[in-house]
């Protein structure tokens, strides 16, 4: 069978990837400003930095290890 370029034959595709990753630093950019400007006020917002850090930062190393294997 045919491979379409920039297509893995089980994962998401390559445009897909890149734009989770664009979508992982967007938000990791974003939490960081927020924590910058209103800083942290208590143990419901580490919890919250937390989750989202580890969301954002997991998929933004995720989808850099799926394209650098794509290559």
């Amino acid at each position: 069978m045919g491979r379409i370029a920039g297509m893995n034959q089980f994962g998401p595709p390559r445009g897909e990837i890149i734009f989770r990753l664009c979508f992982s630093l967007i938000g990791l950019g974003l939490m960081i400003f927020a924590v910058l400007y209103r800083g942290i006020g208590g143990i419901a917002a580490v919890e919250i930095v937390g989750i989202a850090g580890a969301f954002f930062g997991g998929t933004a190393i995720w989808s850099i290890w799926q394209l650098r294997r794509m290559k």
